[in-house]
């Protein structure tokens, strides 16, 4: 994998209530925002993100790592027998993501920033 550790991925189901508790209470600095649904907050001494993101209905992440790759869907066409994509690469505003699961259940998570080059 040519991927790079970016963020911590936290879904949420309330958007507010992470909020008070990220921003609020424990004083992390937004870093970004896209739209009402995904905030980055700076974690202090590193260069990873944390990213909350609102969940949609009807979805079920976890939270996990967050490898930024090269391409999302060469990554899927290479490992799509050999790892349990329990996610297959989709849309997000800069690029495409994809959703993975280790041999312990756990998730972790590939972006890509493709849409930004365009």
């Amino acid at each position: 994998m040519d991927g790079k550790l970016s963020f911590l991925y936290a879904p949420t189901t309330n958007m507010k209530s992470a909020l008070n508790f990220y921003r609020d209470k424990l004083g992390l600095e937004e870093a970004w925002r896209e739209g009402d649904g995904t905030v980055a907050f700076k974690i202090p001494g590193s260069e990873i993100e944390l990213m909350v993101d609102l969940l949609e209905e009807g979805i079920h992440d976890t939270a996990g790592p967050m490898f930024m790759l090269s391409s999302v869907d060469a990554f899927y066409e290479e490992e799509k027998d050999q790892l349990n994509f329990v996610r297959k690469p989709s849309d997000i505003p800069p690029g495409r993501w994809a959703a993975l699961r280790d041999p312990d259940g756990n998730m972790f998570y590939v972006l890509d920033t493709s849409k930004s080059h365009q």
